[in-house]
């Protein structure tokens, strides 16, 4: 179980205000070991807890945590997204039936030459999404 000290700790650590919500959302997220949920999900989650916040604060919340590098947002295509609690460098496997996605390690998978980036930009990172079904 994440407590709430931990997720107070947490959020303090990356300049983010600990409200009653943040710290809630952070500690369903959190306390359950790595895993994908997007924001629907995540808000089910959160009322069958017992914690009374809206779908936008949900997605608010989601993107700040992203932003804050507490969460990783991974794309699975134009109209659905995932945040990971494993932050760490790590690609997936997406199962197009069940819409779930599953962690595959980093080292499963070699990236070799990458095309060279355009002038002034660098590559932050590479994220490959194997669909399965």
């Amino acid at each position: 179980m994440y407590s709430v000290e931990q997720a107070n700790e947490a959020l303090k650590a990356v300049g983010l205000r600990p409200t009653r919500q943040r710290l809630a959302l952070l500690q369903l997220l959190l306390g359950k070991g790595n895993r994908h949920l997007t924001p629907e999900m995540l808000h089910v989650e959160a009322k069958a807890n017992g914690i009374r916040v809206s779908l936008a604060t949900v997605y608010n919340t989601l993107n700040q945590f992203t932003d804050c590098r507490i969460l990783r947002r991974v794309i699975v295509d134009a109209g659905k997204s995932y945040f990971d609690t494993n932050t760490e460098p790590h690609h997936h496997f997406f199962d197009v039936r069940s819409e779930q996605l599953i962690d595959l390690p980093q080292a499963s998978i070699r990236c070799e030459d990458l095309p060279t980036p355009p002038e002034g930009k660098s590559v932050e990172s590479v994220d490959i999404i194997v669909r399965i079904g």
